[in-house]
């Protein structure tokens, strides 16, 4: 293939179970010219093989094997080599649709733009659910930059973003994302996603936001991170990452608008990895985002995701809390500090004092408070965050991040 309108990057690593699923959907597209990029980035398992196997029976494969280096130096690597006209990044344990490519590029071609977002799928559990972009239509740089990036990150409810994080539910123009992604430090490990997308937005001059579903997003338990073993360490990679946001957006957004933006999105970040109690060095409380929650309260925590897991991982060590009940609609199987997800059922109002909705996504927050009201759970006992954002100016000066969001302790 000399002209290729479409390279799909595939990072992989450890993820031998999956990767059969996922090359198997991007082959089956009913868009043709593309060529399928797998990159091996040292992955331990039977994934090299995988990906050698697949190149054998089709010549659109290529794949590189590197040694470990983390999810953006193999973007990058893919990036690389990479010919198409566009770049789509696909993640090696998700699927795609039949026409994801095809709906993509003509998404691409019909409005000449730069940057191409559409909905996904998120499948957990077995059960799949479908998340829709609200900011729909063609967009011009000049509304890109006065209507799209001041509430990309943040739009006003904490923490909700109007372009999402995710690079893989969008189509980046291969030249212009290479003035973007080499840029990124390979040290950004946590939001990497949101350092290139941001940041490609910022020098986008068209834009165009579909609802259509294409991307199969699958979350998996084993995928997520239930405890900081390095709080400093952690809090260094966010400011790494909030800090090069900064910098690649400071000539886009006015200084007030991008300091809020930010402030917001670091937050977010430092809550769902901290379980949202935050502790200092001599294990005392600096920081209690759940307003009214008290030592000893009968605290019922819905969400069995992320920060749900983090909430529960935090408080099993410093039992700030008691928990009486952990709830989810979407059950399994999980047990963390002896606490077992249960069905929103299976509690009463005079058996707890606080609930605690472990989300930062406030239309998730919504939804869930709505069912849970439903359910006859009274609304005076649904926890909210603290949100003030001189307290959370307060709390990132505190914990040693600089006025350009550069953690300064990094021990």
């Amino acid at each position: 293939m000399n002209n290729v309108d479409v390279s799909v990057i595939v990072p992989i690593y450890g993820i031998e179970k999956y990767l059969p699923k996922c090359v198997e959907s991007i082959l089956e597209q009913s868009f043709q010219n593309f060529e399928l990029i797998l990159v091996d980035d040292g992955s331990p398992d039977n994934c090299p093989k995988i990906c050698d196997d697949y190149s054998k029976e089709d010549s659109r494969i290529k794949v590189i094997h590197k040694k470990n280096g983390g999810l953006l130096s193999a973007r990058k690597a893919g990036l690389e080599e990479a010919r198409g006209k566009y770049i789509s990044y696909v993640d090696g344990d998700d699927w795609v649709d039949k026409f994801y490519l095809d709906t993509l590029f003509k998404l691409a071609e019909a409005n000449n733009a730069d940057l191409v977002a559409t909905g996904h799928f998120r499948e957990f559990n077995g059960k799949i659910e479908t998340v829709k972009p609200e900011k729909v239509g063609v967009y011009n740089e000049n509304e890109v930059n006065s209507i799209i990036l001041p509430k990309a990150i943040y739009n006003g409810r904490f923490c909700k973003h109007d372009i999402s994080t995710y690079v893989w539910n969008k189509l980046f123009k291969r030249e212009l994302l290479k003035k973007v992604l080499f840029d990124v430090p390979n040290e950004i490990i946590m939001g990497e996603d949101a350092a290139i997308t941001y940041a490609y937005l910022a020098i986008s001059k068209r834009l165009a936001i579909s609802r259509i579903p294409l991307y199969y997003y699958r979350q998996r338990h084993d995928s997520i991170v239930k405890s900081i073993e390095n709080p400093k360490k952690e809090y260094f990679r966010l400011g790494l990452l909030t800090s090069f946001l900064k910098q690649k957006l400071k000539n886009v957004l006015d200084d007030d608008n991008l300091k809020t933006q930010l402030t917001y999105y670091l937050y977010s970040q430092i809550l769902v990895r901290s379980g949202g109690i935050i502790y200092d060095e001599n294990g005392d409380i600096l920081f209690n985002p759940f307003l009214n929650v008290k030592s000893e309260s009968r605290v019922i925590v819905y969400s069995s995701g992320s920060f749900g897991q983090h909430i529960l991982s935090t408080n099993a060590k410093n039992k700030f809390f008691k928990v009486k009940q952990w709830i989810d609609i979407d059950y399994h199987e999980l047990n963390i500090g002896g606490n077992v997800v249960q069905p929103i059922s299976s509690f009463n109002n005079d058996e707890f004092d606080s609930l605690i909705i472990a989300t930062i996504n406030p239309v998730s927050y919504d939804a869930i408070k709505d069912e849970l009201k439903l359910m006859g759970i009274d609304e005076e006992k649904i926890v909210k965050i603290n949100t003030d954002i001189k307290e959370i100016q307060n709390l990132l000066s505190n914990l040693g991040f600089d006025s350009n969001f550069k953690y300064l302790e990094n021990n």
